[in-house]
């Protein structure tokens, strides 16, 4: 064995490298999967509909999922949606853990008495936020994938489909584990479905070409 080759089989491997663009969407979506819960605690009005604030965020992940499957393919995206699962479980232990801590009787008066009140969700909302997730985005990302499949080319129409269908199926999900046998779910899902069915088609759509722009640019070599 010559010199050469003794030396390049005693260097380390060098790991792949990771695209730019999927290291900084990656990181971008573990902080949205965290927010997303925290936010839902406000009920916001957007004209006649009405609907939690968590749906924001929420659809950045669907639109992020959608960009790296456009970009990285459907495996790629599939696990992302599932590594997303830890940032999520992570947060809810921490806030269940954190919300049964000793309070400090310094701590400001309003905000001692809002904090378990936001962040203190029931145990069905948390499964219910959890399984939800889940099935949504990945559902989404099988749509996407397989309208491309399909022949359908534009970026735009697949991901309002592929959000608007995988939206329904995350209200459904959502609001029958979180409410069913406490309350009336039928409007509630109906009211949620609406709403996340209208901003699927208005604001998906534009989320992922930017996203999509953005991780070809990022991904080029400069």
């Amino acid at each position: 064995m010559t010199t050469e080759v003794q030396a390049a089989a005693n260097e380390p491997q060098i790991a792949t490298a990771i695209p730019l663009s999927l290291f900084a969407f990656s990181i971008f979506y573990g902080g949205m999967v965290c927010i997303a819960g925290v936010l839902g605690a406000k009920q916001v009005a957007l004209g006649p509909l009405a609907v939690e604030a968590g749906i924001f965020p929420f659809l950045l992940l669907v639109a992020m999922s959608s960009a790296v499957a456009e970009l990285h393919g459907r495996k790629t995206a599939d696990r992302l949606v599932r590594f997303g699962f830890v940032p999520l479980i992570t947060a809810i232990l921490l806030t269940l853990f954190v919300l049964r801590l000793p309070t400090d009787q310094g701590m400001y008066p309003p905000a001692k008495e809002a904090f378990p009140i936001i962040l203190g969700q029931s145990w069905r909302m948390m499964f219910a936020g959890i399984i939800a997730y889940g099935t949504s985005v990945t559902l989404n990302v099988f749509i996407f994938s397989k309208l491309a499949e399909r022949g359908t080319r534009m970026l735009a129409l697949r991901a309002a489909i592929a959000s608007a269908l995988s939206q329904i199926v995350d209200t459904l999900i959502f609001i029958t584990i979180s409410f069913y046998g406490e309350r009336d779910i039928g409007p509630l899902i109906l009211g949620q479905a609406l709403a996340k069915v209208v901003l699927s088609f208005i604001l998906v759509p534009l989320v992922i070409m930017a996203l999509v722009a953005l991780g070809r640019r990022l991904d080029t070599p400069q």
